[in-house]
């Protein structure tokens, strides 16, 4: 795989980095992976299989390599990283993009195709976690608040704990989640002490953001003209909350949803320690993009 050049960008209130992979075939387009709070590594095994394409990872404000500004606030919304993502395409200067986004980058992409469709060619949104659109809507948002608040009081292990409970749960969440019994830290091997720190990028900084964004249906189907929307979700994970999200954002959109294979990181081939099966949702993004 070619070596990635890296590029740093200047955006209101964060110095954003990128990578730029040429690709060796014809296809002029490039093709963005974005997740958030994921960073570009996480990427690593998808790209790799997208070798004849230019590909362009980044990491979102507030992760990795990016900064944000000491004046501006803790806490990110999706609007701040769709006007990081328009300028990133922009200053690639390439024309639209084709974007496959993942989950809170799915958001984050929704949000600029919303008010920038001419910068998108086709948007594969993948799970992205938009918590008010379920049926049980007013309980996920709920619970998600209560993972937010877990953390800020009792520190990152203890809200990791709920997190990782609330992404895995099965099915419409109860009303009483917040009170029901989690597994302690050390279970997924997280540490049990505070370290007084409250900016995570997940917990601190993007949880409430990311799953109480509306997403502008009408402003999105107006963007059909130039925008191709395919809201995606694993075969393996439709009863999780995020996919159970994609599934109610694509009947509002009045599309079919796309059924990836593996889980909501399937695309990952051992980055963090996780697996999915990048081979085979590599194929399947690259038929809904040819598609």
């Amino acid at each position: 795989m070619t070596e990635p050049t890296t590029r740093t960008l200047e955006t209101t209130g964060a110095t954003l980095r990128y990578d730029v992979r040429p690709g060796t075939g014809a296809d002029p387009r490039p093709l963005l992976l974005i997740g958030s709070p994921m960073d570009a590594t996480g990427f690593t095994s998808l790209a790799s299989r997208f070798t004849d394409r230019t590909v362009v990872t980044y990491d979102p404000r507030g992760v990795g390599r990016s900064e944000t500004a000491a004046d501006t606030p803790l806490e990110i919304r999706p609007e701040d990283h769709a006007d990081d993502l328009a300028r990133l395409i922009e200053d690639l200067a390439a024309g639209p993009v084709d974007v496959f986004a993942s989950s809170g980058g799915a958001v984050n992409a929704l949000a600029l195709v919303a008010r920038r469709p001419e910068f998108v060619h086709t948007l594969v949104a993948h799970e992205p976690p938009v918590a008010g659109l379920v049926p049980d809507g007013a309980e996920a948002l709920a619970a998600c608040a209560d993972v937010h608040a877990t953390y800020q009081r009792d520190g990152w292990g203890a809200g990791m704990a709920k997190f990782i409970a609330l992404t895995g749960h099965q099915g419409p969440v109860p009303a009483d989640w917040a009170g029901l019994p989690v597994p302690p830290p050390e279970t997924f091997g997280l540490p049990a002490e505070d370290d007084g720190r409250r900016d995570d990028p997940l917990l601190g900084r993007n949880m409430r953001g990311c799953t109480s964004y509306v997403p502008d249906t009408e402003a999105l189907k107006a963007a059909a003209g130039t925008t191709r929307i395919v809201v995606a979700a694993g075969e393996e994970s439709r009863q999780e909350l995020a996919a159970r999200a994609a599934a109610a954002l694509a009947d509002r959109l009045g599309t079919p949803i796309a059924v990836f294979p593996s889980h909501h990181g399937g695309f990952l081939g051992g980055e963090f320690g996780q697996h999915g099966a990048p081979e085979e949702f590599a194929k399947a993004l690259r038929t809904v993009l040819e598609g």
